[in-house]
């Protein structure tokens, strides 16, 4: 090749290349975005939860309507629609389908043994026979667990040492949440221990709730404990009514409920939790197995205390509790 000839020849070189650049650009840009089913019974659209999923995607370099096509569903609270959800999820042939929830994830698993499932935030995947094992999923599901059975009887713990005269304590909870059995039979035997007498009482619906809680007060607990789960979380203002009018302390696991008028609430970062779910979604997309993608745990938890309700109940929280709280509400 001449000299004369060799500035032409790198030019146009630079030129096919530019062009095989543009042209790859523009496929991607223009491919059809994958597509996400997202099924959560115990938040809303404008949650601060969804909102954190978005953030954990945006993070990963999708921009829904980009490169992400999300079905959304949102139960506010409610199980009712959880199937019709996950079925049209499926019907649609989604690359994955993320839940919120043990209702959505049995639900998720009944439907699909091919598409992968991404749990956000599910209690005891073990306990409720979704996976084989945290460190090695074995199946078409995998994500984030909030350790619901442990937070439970942390819950218990921090109420007797906020509250050392609660002995008798009140267990409200749901028959429609699988996690419930598992975690009510976890902490009758842990009981003994803490030396507490547990005192169950169930509410399926709106309409049961009342009986429930007086049916508690009649048994005269020291204060109450509620399982928490997607309904139960939409109940918590008018179980803390009914808690006032008892004049007895009601414990919870979700820090937005704490305003409410619980005296206690003990959890998981949840918005944390759908922040990482989006990452279990950028490497299933890319080509990772859910089978080996370890479950991982939640690494953020928030203790609130409500002195409002503790004066409000006569109560003397002592400073030990307090100075574990993340939050003071006075």
């Amino acid at each position: 090749m001449s000299r004369s000839t060799l500035p032409l020849a790198v030019a146009f070189v630079a030129w096919a290349w530019a062009v095989g650049a543009t042209e790859q650009s523009y496929a991607q840009q223009t491919s059809a975005p994958r597509r996400l089913g997202v099924v959560a019974p115990g938040f809303s659209s404008d949650s601060e939860e969804a909102r954190a999923f978005r953030d954990g995607l945006r993070a990963a370099g999708y921009l829904e309507g980009r490169d992400l096509s999300i079905d959304w569903w949102f139960g506010q609270g409610s199980y009712a629609g959880v199937s019709d959800a996950v079925a049209r999820a499926v019907r649609s042939k989604v690359d994955v389908i993320v839940v919120e929830s043990t209702v959505a994830a049995l639900t998720a698993k009944r439907a699909t043994q091919t598409i992968p499932i991404v749990m956000a935030l599910v209690g005891d995947p073990e306990g409720a026979g979704l996976v084989q094992s945290l460190g090695q999923p074995g199946g078409n599901i995998t994500g984030l667990t909030n350790m619901t059975t442990q937070l439970m009887t942390k819950r218990l713990q921090l109420l007797r040492e906020a509250v050392p005269s609660a002995r008798r304590v009140g267990m409200l909870w749901n028959p429609d949440t699988p996690i419930h059995k598992i975690g009510l039979a976890h902490l009758k035997s842990v009981a003994p221990e803490l030396r507490v007498e547990l005192i169950a009482a169930s509410a399926q619906n709106a309409e049961q709730l009342e009986p429930a809680f007086s049916s508690l007060t009649r048994a005269k607990v020291d204060a109450v404990m509620v399982l928490d789960d997607p309904f139960m979380s939409a109940s918590v203002p008018t179980l803390a009514r009914l808690a006032a009018r008892a004049h007895v302390p009601l414990v919870y696991g979700w820090k937005p409920l704490a305003k409410e008028g619980v005296l206690l609430s003990y959890a998981t970062q949840s918005t944390d939790l759908f922040r990482r779910a989006a990452g279990y979604v950028d490497k299933i997309l890319k080509g990772a197995s859910p089978a080996t993608l370890p479950i991982e745990r939640p690494t953020k938890f928030e203790l609130v205390i409500n002195l409002k309700t503790a004066k409000a109940l006569g109560l003397t929280i002592p400073e030990s509790v307090i100075l574990q709280a993340d939050e003071v509400i006075k």
